[in-house]
């Protein structure tokens, strides 16, 4: 893939969180193939040569294709002279001085869909604090690329035959709108305030999307908490069970969502979520 495309950032910007959350001095990385058999290098950070850059790694060689093939973070402490990994890469690890190296595989959905790697210039052991923040790194990263599927999915289901077109339809619709919800719910916990800011935008296309062809869709002025309350109302949740899905005290959503109403000039939950889908606010 490009080094432009938005999971390559996402990787440029773990790798960068891998430094300094572990101190290695080097970082790189880069996205499996899509044919699940190849990890090409894309991103660098902290190197001082470009051998590495555009690197193919096939599934099983190296450090890297160990943990691909394994689906599990590998280590060595002194990769010229390991026994644990084949020896296809030297010269270019070689080039670039590194010694002890890890390699954690980016998994989403048991698929493996990149490699961030961390390295040190001198050969000593990687202690498990340091696997363990290249490890939330790229928990990081698959958090980022799960969103990223799940907004790729709603947006081509919203793309294919609407709401109307009979029963089967209808159904499928509803799990998009149940998978909107669930992505509102997500939105709050995304620490990355950009990501979570592309979530958000998603879910208001798709909301758009089911907004009645009459006319456009209309500002009712919901904030972005009281649309979160209408989905999980509009799926069928309970105050409490709401509640629970947000992070939020019942009496609070109670709050929100008889907001809501006023606002909609609705009478009753179901009022509120038909008014809501009407405004646009919600698929």
């Amino acid at each position: 893939m490009a080094a432009d495309t938005a999971e390559s950032v996402e990787v440029r910007a773990a790798l960068v969180r891998l430094r300094r959350a572990t101190g290695l001095p080097v970082a790189f990385g880069g996205l499996v193939d899509p044919g699940g058999r190849l990890v090409r290098i894309s991103e660098l950070s902290g190197t001082a040569t470009h051998a590495l850059s555009a690197l193919a790694v096939s599934s099983g060689n190296g450090l890297g294709g160990k943990a691909v093939a394994l689906a599990r973070p590998c280590a060595v402490s002194d990769y010229p002279a390991s026994r644990q990994i084949s020896h296809e890469y030297d010269t270019a690890v070689a080039t670039e001085g590194l010694c002890s190296v890890l390699a954690v595989p980016v998994v989403v959905r048991r698929r493996v869909r990149g490699v961030l790697y961390g390295a040190l210039r001198t050969a000593r052991p990687l202690g498990d604090r340091t696997l363990g923040a290249a490890v939330a790194a790229a928990r990081d990263v698959e958090q980022a690329l799960v969103v990223r599927d799940e907004a790729r999915d709603l947006l081509d289901a919203v793309r294919g035959p609407g709401p109307s077109a009979g029963a089967a339809k209808d159904a499928a619709w509803e799990e998009v709108r149940e998978a909107h919800g669930a992505l509102r719910a997500l939105a709050p916990r995304i620490a990355d305030p950009h990501l979570r800011a592309e979530l958000l935008s998603v879910c208001g296309r798709l909301a758009g999307a089911a907004a009645p062809s009459a006319g456009a869709p209309r500002d009712v002025g919901l904030s972005p908490r009281e649309v979160d309350v209408l989905a999980c109302v509009a799926a069928g949740a309970t105050n409490a069970a709401a509640a629970e899905r947000l992070g939020l005290r019942p009496e609070t959503v109670k709050g929100y969502l008889r907001s809501a109403m006023r606002k909609l000039g609705a009478h009753t939950r179901l009022e509120a979520v038909v008014a809501a889908r009407r405004a646009g606010a919600l698929p």
